[in-house]
């Protein structure tokens, strides 16, 4: 067994009982004993709403819970404010609206272990209790990820968000996460797409459950769409970045026929109420977004904007 090599890192923004249940699903971790060198909560609320929670759960923590105020919100520096907390090798990101199974984190230790991935990736199963009955499966797939049945190598990336990382390939530098994404989200993706571009490897976790539990106001097919188009402009975006315009219009063309073709059949499945539509609208966006990936339209969903929201709520 190895010594104490792996950082658990939660960034949070105001959703204290949230965070008690991310937090108490990493305390029952299984398998690891031993392997754990900090848990680090990074409190992204400018009022530090996060640190009674911590205080409170300190004594029963398995390993040094770290509690760190990131006061300017963002999530790419929260990200980057909660990897100066610790100097472990191995770093794990769960979100504040994720609970980890038991073994989650054996099981993506042993998946980057047998591979030798960079980066390793969970299945994600997706909870929307308080969606409408008609729209709950897709907002459940939406908010979930699928991959492989079973453990090993794969070509493609996912989020940041319930994932182990090697610290000195997928990691680079004191902030590797573009800070300029901290209201729009998308510093997994530039991350991801450079770490591709330097031959890093990707891995799947077959065993490594993960739920994630969406509050009610993303709950919503108005937000899941904007998400998507947001999720649509990353190919187009990551292109833009590398200067490579044939890529970029490559991209727009894909989208423009996504738009197209499932928009037109997302009209006649919403003119007959099927519960499809939205899957076809979700298309659809990702195709718009594809499409219309230039700066300044950029959905915002974190930092500012969000707490901006959470005070509207409190007020």
């Amino acid at each position: 067994m190895s010594g104490p090599d792996v950082a658990i890192l939660i960034p949070t923004l105001r959703r204290p009982a949230e965070l008690e249940r991310a937090l108490r699903s990493i305390f029952a971790q299984t398998g690891v004993q031993g392997r754990i060198a900090a848990i680090v909560v990074a409190d992204n609320d400018p009022d530090g709403t996060a640190a009674p929670v911590v205080q409170a759960l300190t004594a029963g923590s398995p390993a040094p819970l770290v509690y760190h105020h990131v006061p300017r919100p963002g999530v790419a520096t929260a990200r980057n404010a909660a990897l100066g907390q610790t100097s472990a090798p191995l770093i794990a990101f769960l979100d504040d609206d994720e609970v980890a199974s038991p073994g989650w984190l054996a099981a993506l230790l042993e998946a980057q272990a047998l591979t030798g991935a960079d980066v390793v990736f969970s299945p994600i199963a997706g909870r929307a209790p308080t969606a409408r009955p008609w729209l709950r499966p897709y907002l459940e797939r939406f908010f979930g990820r699928a991959g492989p049945e079973t453990t090993g190598l794969i070509e493609d990336s996912f989020g940041c968000g319930a994932s182990l990382m090697v610290r000195a390939t997928a990691l680079p530098g004191s902030a590797p996460f573009d800070a300029s994404a901290d209201q729009s989200g998308g510093e997994d993706d530039a991350l991801f797409a450079a770490l591709r571009a330097r031959g890093g490897r990707f891995a799947w976790a077959a065993e490594a459950g993960v739920e994630e539990y969406a509050p009610a106001h993303r709950a919503t097919l108005s937000y899941a769409l904007a998400r998507a188009f947001a999720y649509g402009q990353g190919p187009s975006q990551t292109a833009a970045r590398a200067r490579d315009w044939p890529a970029v219009a490559r991209w727009m063309a894909v989208g423009a026929a996504q738009a197209t073709i499932f928009g037109l059949a997302a009209l006649v499945l919403t003119l007959v109420l099927s519960p499809r539509r939205a899957d076809l609208l979700d298309r659809a966006a990702r195709g718009l977004g594809k499409l219309f990936w230039m700066k300044g339209l950029e959905p915002n969903f974190y930092g500012t904007r969000e707490l901006e929201r959470l005070k509207t709520k409190r007020a």
